[in-house]
């Protein structure tokens, strides 16, 4: 008991002590943040001031160019208006020696009096420039209520209305109280495999979705190769982002594996995600083989392996596929649990078969012709063939087999479901009580196939399942007991 007492003391220590190194790093990154951030800011201000300072004496050359402009037109409009009097004055000085001379004229000069009569006695322009007068005192006072901008506060993750489906996580989340200055949030995601708070030193950087407009989002498309995904969620208003929510941890677990390129037939050209037939792979292995027996004679070194040149010493050679078993398995085995992947044949693919096998399949078993695989197999060459098969028997299926093959493994209720990936449009199923771990299988011979996984169990595949196994009923004739 004291033992056991010592090792939970020890356990919680050992917790905490991680907890607090997690803490620290998060205190050391924000204290970095501050010092990175604050001289951003003052410099930032000044920049602001300075474009302030530039609006004003902008402002100010143009209004000082306004009243200039006024008193020339003013000084012009007076000075015609003077030189116009001066004449009228000369033409009335005129008349009255006319007139007091009246009797003493003798020849036929005119003297006018329009001028005099004709000139209006009032000025075209005042002197008056108070139109043009400033009063500064609103926008002294609204200078002197400067403030730095309101910052957003914080969005609050709506935790219940998260969803995780059809491998797409659907986000909502709102402000702790109504800001109609906000013009948009920004979002952002990573994958981790630790369930709890984000890590400063988490080996995976944040992605960003910008300027969403409402207060949720939904992620599509996404593949699931991590246990976890964190999400956090800022407001944004016209000038200044306001802090992160509180992160929210959502379950993206999904079945991942990829081609065991180490157990796969030597015409098999195997990558992470594909498989191609490769009429020329492994030709010239066995005087590779011989040249490393030989090396010593040589003195050459072995060319280094690559995805079509395997060596067949990896795991003793005893399970590579060789004759005409041109398989690959999947290097991840499955014991419980409901798994999904979907399978792609390459264009002009002319023969191939998908489904899944146990660990123990022979050298040169062929999918479907043995107990202990399962799967459907199309051929396109010759004579085309769609069939389900199990233990060297067959099964014809209906129509023509899609683009897209779903698989559906569900190790706990004992079956294996084939649809169609693109209309989830039921193709086949086989129904046994698996009593090894399986592992997925593919048959390929001239052609390829593209191979996504990281996938969740489509919706509708689910909802299917549930009204097939409520019924009792399974459409497979190859029923069977798995030794």
């Amino acid at each position: 008991h004291d033992a056991e007492a010592l090792q939970r003391i020890i356990t919680t220590l050992a917790n905490k002590n991680e907890e607090l190194h997690n803490f620290m790093e998060t205190l050391s990154h924000s204290l970095a943040g501050v010092q990175v951030n604050c001289p951003q800011a003052v410099s930032d201000l000044e920049e602001e001031f300075d474009r302030l300072f530039t609006i004003l004496v902008e402002m100010k050359e143009s209004m000082i160019n306004t009243i200039k402009q006024e008193g020339a037109k003013k000084t012009q409009e007076l000075q015609h208006q003077l030189t116009q009097s001066g004449g009228a004055l000369k033409s009335a000085v005129e008349l009255l020696e006319f007139a007091n001379n009246a009797l003493d004229i003798k020849d036929e000069d005119e003297v006018t009096m329009a001028p005099a009569f004709r000139l209006t006695m009032k000025p075209k322009a005042t002197d008056n420039m108070d139109h043009l007068m400033v009063d500064f005192n609103q926008e002294r006072q609204l200078l002197q209520n400067l403030k730095f901008l309101p910052v957003p506060r914080a969005p609050e993750m709506e935790v219940g209305d998260c969803l995780v489906l059809d491998n797409t996580v659907s986000l909502a989340w709102k402000m702790p109280v109504e800001d109609s200055k906000i013009d948009h949030y920004i979002l952002e995601y990573r994958k981790t495999d630790h369930e709890g708070l984000p890590r400063i030193k988490d080996e995976r950087c944040w992605e960003v979705v910008d300027n969403i407009k409402t207060t949720e989002y939904s992620l599509s498309g996404l593949k699931f190769d991590s246990k976890f995904m964190n999400f956090r969620v800022r407001a944004c208003n016209k000038a200044a982002a306001g802090e992160y929510s509180d992160p929210v941890t959502l379950e993206t677990r999904a079945f991942n594996f990829g081609f065991d390129s180490s157990s796969s037939h030597l015409n098999l050209k195997v990558e992470d995600r594909s498989v191609e037939w490769d009429p020329q792979g492994g030709k010239g292995l066995e005087s590779k083989v011989k040249g490393k027996e030989n090396k010593g004679r040589s003195g050459t070194p072995s060319p280094k392996r690559t995805s079509t040149t395997r060596s067949p010493a990896i795991r003793g050679g005893r399970d590579r596929f060789t004759g005409e078993s041109y398989t690959v398995l999947g290097d991840t085995s499955m014991d419980c649990g409901q798994h999904y992947w979907e399978v792609k044949a390459l264009k002009d693919c002319k023969s191939y078969s998908v489904g899944v096998s146990y660990r123990n399949l022979g050298k040169f078993d062929q999918l479907g012709k043995t107990n202990t695989t399962w799967c459907i197999h199309i051929n396109n060459w010759l004579q085309p063939s769609f069939a389900a098969k199990h233990n060297n028997k067959a099964k014809s299926l209906d129509g023509t087999a899609p683009g897209r093959i779903g698989v559906f493994c569900d190790l706990d209720s004992g079956q294996l479901s084939f649809y169609n990936a693109e209309t989830k449009q039921l193709i086949h199923t086989f129904k046994a009580k698996f009593s090894q771990p399986v592992v997925p299988a593919f048959m390929v011979w001239c052609g390829g196939l593209s191979l996504s996984t990281g996938m969740q169990v489509p919706s509708a595949v689910k909802s299917f399942q549930k009204t097939e196994n409520g019924l009792g009923g399974s459409n497979s004739s190859l029923n069977s007991m798995a030794q």
